[in-house]
């Protein structure tokens, strides 16, 4: 009897153990600082904090139905209805949306970059890889909507997590963007950490997954299987252009390839040639832009 009561203790403490590090792992994930953020793209030539102080902007606060605030800004120096929403990845924050910015405004749009929960200025205490983040996004859709009136053209740029927040947005009844572009990102997450757990701990996912999900749930309120481009991208209507680097090692490229495949109506896929994970434009600029153009010239107005 007490070889089994400790047998079930120490069974007991391995559920545990397992269920909150990598349910803790998931929900507060290392941020970078700004400071990294702008070093980095300094360096990569993507960001001049001259260029960027010198900008016109406009800060914005808008209340999350979650109950924090979400902070970005509006940068609109165009005399134009067209105006793109970019949404960036776990980790950084809206500095890393300033080359996309930047890029879209020489292309005559105006532009919102903004914090998601839990990094940079916004609020928020967890990380939930688009499943909370798609409801702040449809905040700053009808916030710039209510800015500009309902009669503009806007489009919505995500990278890797960006990405599928824009993804399971735009898979929502609401839609109420014009296109989307998707950098980088996965088909579902469960799929995703099964990947990470086999390449960072070298574990396979039935032993950690089965323990980790209910820890989510129970912690986080929401379930694993709803992050899923996959399923949002079979009811997706509007145009979306797929981008992916080949060299990717992070999140796989055949993920997006997955997710083109599924999308049914217009679509467009890019497949960088270099650039490791969230770096297709960094090492790709000109083609990057080039097949953004087409995608624009054949899809919008």
């Amino acid at each position: 009897m007490k070889k089994i009561v400790i047998g079930s203790l120490i069974f007991l403490s391995y559920l545990f153990f397992i269920g909150f590090f990598f349910s803790n792992k998931m929900m507060y994930i290392k941020k970078k600082s700004d400071q990294e953020l702008m070093d980095r793209d300094t360096d990569l030539g993507l960001f001049q904090k001259s260029d960027y102080d010198k900008l016109e902007k406009k800060e914005f606060t808008i209340p999350s139905r979650f109950g924090y605030d979400i902070k970005g800004l509006l940068v609109a120096p165009h005399q134009t209805n067209r105006y793109i929403i970019i949404c960036h990845g776990v980790t950084v924050n809206k500095l890393n949306s300033v080359k996309y910015m930047n890029l879209f405004l020489e292309k005559g749009f105006n532009v919102v970059i903004y914090d998601h929960r839990r990094h940079g200025d916004s609020g928020g205490k967890t990380t939930s890889y688009g499943h909370y983040e798609k409801y702040d996004l449809q905040s700053v859709v009808h916030w710039v909507k209510k800015q500009v009136g309902e009669y503009l053209s806007l489009g919505i740029h995500g990278e890797s997590m960006g990405a599928v927040t824009t993804l399971l947005y735009a898979g929502m009844v609401e839609d109420a963007a014009d296109f989307y572009i998707a950098d980088c990102p996965f088909t579902d997450l469960e799929a995703q950490l099964a990947y990470r757990l086999k390449v960072e701990f070298k574990l396979p996912s039935y032993f950690v997954l089965p323990i980790a999900k209910p820890f989510i749930k129970l912690r986080d309120h929401y379930s694993l299987h709803e992050v899923s481009p996959f399923k949002a991208v079979q009811t997706i209507r509007k145009p979306v252009l797929f981008i992916h680097s080949k060299e990717d090692d992070y999140i796989p490229f055949d993920m997006t390839s997955m997710l083109y495949e599924k999308k049914k109506g217009p679509k467009k896929l890019f497949l960088a040639e270099k650039g490791a994970h969230a770096m297709s434009y960094a090492k790709n600029r000109e083609e990057y832009s080039k097949a953004i153009d087409e995608f624009l010239a054949e899809f919008t107005l």
